[in-house]
């Protein structure tokens, strides 16, 4: 698991991007901090907040499984030196982020389409009902 927590240019806000891998499956989610957290709220988030929302997401996507084993030290800092300097998550969790805005895109359009739909019966009740009474004279 794996949490990465910077600033997005484009939001002007401070996010954090979770990423977890289990069965070479990446699962990954954003929290909006707004502000600059503190080690405190980081923490906190962490013991109280990561794993509910870790659960709520329902995409995840297959990786290459990581391959074990030595790894030079040099290599080793390259890595890690790369890692700091990359901004934001890896590819894969934008992609897991991505599908995850397309699945809840397509039910919030079914929910109001139905919204909607339950609309327009009512009116069209209330419109009969009005018509009827009309009829009989009241």
């Amino acid at each position: 698991m794996k949490l990465t927590v910077y600033f997005d240019d484009q939001l002007k806000l401070w996010v954090g991007l979770i990423e977890a891998e289990e069965h070479n499956q990446l699962k990954a989610c954003r929290h909006l901090f707004g502000r600059e957290p503190k080690e405190a709220e980081i923490l906190e988030f962490i013991q109280f907040q990561m794993l509910s929302l870790l659960s709520t997401t329902t995409r995840s996507i297959d990786v290459k499984p990581r391959r074990e084993g030595y790894t030079n030290p040099k290599r080793l800092a390259r890595l890690a030196a790369r890692e700091l300097s990359q901004r934001g998550g890896s590819t894969y969790a934008q992609q897991v982020i991505q599908m995850e805005y397309e699945h809840r895109k397509v039910e919030r359009q079914s929910r109001a389409r139905e919204r909607r739909e339950e609309l327009q019966a009512h009116k069209y009740e209330l419109r009969t009902q009005k018509a009827k009474l009309k009829h009989r004279g009241k």
